[in-house]
């Protein structure tokens, strides 16, 4: 089984060498890693050319100002059975490829589905943290009982090449591709396994403006994804998991905002029965994680929480009511992390 590791990038001067070192150094080697660079305007290039011997170097020849353009571009060099997906501001566990070897070694597997942690930076990367850590251990088991993985990370994905380039193709029509990625995958009944031991450290949004942004690509490329893709559910895990992600997410953000206009006492009564859920379900993460620092981004969290609820109804306005599409692809901008 031949692996390759595809990353695309644009302007990565602070995170693509750990990355890349992080690719070299596995447990079980890639036999192939590919960096598209979309025409970096930094330092990347400089940097690249460090690993050159190691890695192949490919470049756009202008900026196509999205990932999965850079993507599409860098596949066309790949030649391995299995192509693992990740970006240039992520680090991969070094049993990272190991893993995807042992999880496609059942040839029913089509693609793979990894475990996402965020790098320790502020208390909006704790918060971060915290939402993955109870999402992916508790929502996403629950999608695989049911036969639906709602999303395969970009940042820690793995494809059969072939079923990929037959089957998945690149439309460039959303602006969340790898949710676009995983309905098609869905759609044509092709199996998705998640896996907690494919683990990738990615650095999330530093900042709250770059959080809200970042949150309003993945929500507006959540509702776009859904005009495109959703006709009838072709399956009982496809409807739950849609209905509870959209249907229940939308009623719930609704009440959010709505229900202190109606009923004060009602509201405060409500709060505090989720504020108990939560820290439950707060307690719950920081031991998965092993990090108990996660309990002090409980404010933190379950602010952001309200924040997430707002831009999900706003992005339901601009994209089914409204009928809009914005395909601007927002990068945040990158940190400096030590550790």
């Amino acid at each position: 089984m031949k692996i390759s590791i595809l990353i695309p990038c644009y302007n990565e001067e602070l995170t693509i060498e750990r990355c890349l070192n992080s690719c070299l150094n596995q447990t079980r080697p890639a036999d192939e890693i590919i960096v598209a660079d979309d025409s970096s305007t930094d330092k990347t290039p400089e940097i690249l050319k460090k690993f050159e011997g190691k890695i192949k170097i490919v470049r756009t020849i202008k900026n196509t100002g999205t990932k999965s353009h850079a993507q599409e571009y860098g596949l066309k060099f790949v030649t391995g059975d299995i192509y693992i997906a990740t970006d240039g501001d992520t680090t991969l566990d070094k049993n990272f490829v190991k893993t995807i070897e042992e999880e496609m070694q059942n040839p029913a597997v089509a693609a793979v589905a990894g475990y996402v942690k965020s790098m320790r930076y502020n208390w909006v990367t704790a918060s971060r943290a915290l939402d993955y850590a109870i999402s992916q251990n508790i929502d996403k088991l629950a999608q695989e009982y049911i036969g639906f993985i709602f999303v395969i990370p970009g940042a820690a994905g793995a494809f059969r090449t072939k079923i990929f380039r037959e089957q998945i193709l690149f439309t460039h029509d959303t602006i969340t591709e790898d949710l676009d990625f995983t309905y098609r995958l869905n759609k044509s009944h092709q199996k998705i396994k998640y896996s907690r031991k494919a683990i990738c450290y990615t650095q999330d949004p530093p900042t709250l403006n770059a959080y809200i942004n970042q949150m309003r690509r993945w929500f507006g490329g959540g509702w776009q994804n859904i005009r495109k893709h959703l006709t009838i559910p072709n399956s009982p895990g496809m409807a739950l998991e849609l209905s509870l992600i959209y249907a229940e997410g939308l009623a719930f953000s609704l009440v959010l905002f709505i229900l202190p206009l109606i009923n004060f006492y009602l509201t405060i009564y409500i709060f505090f029965l989720y504020l108990s859920i939560t820290i439950c379900l707060a307690l719950f993460g920081a031991y998965k994680e092993r990090r108990p620092d996660l309990l002090l981004a409980l404010p933190g969290y379950i602010f952001l929480r309200y924040v997430n609820a707002y831009i999900f109804m706003e992005q339901f306005l601009k994209q089914i009511v409204f009928r809009r599409k914005d395909l601007y692809w927002f990068k945040p901008d990158r940190v400096e992390i030590k550790s």
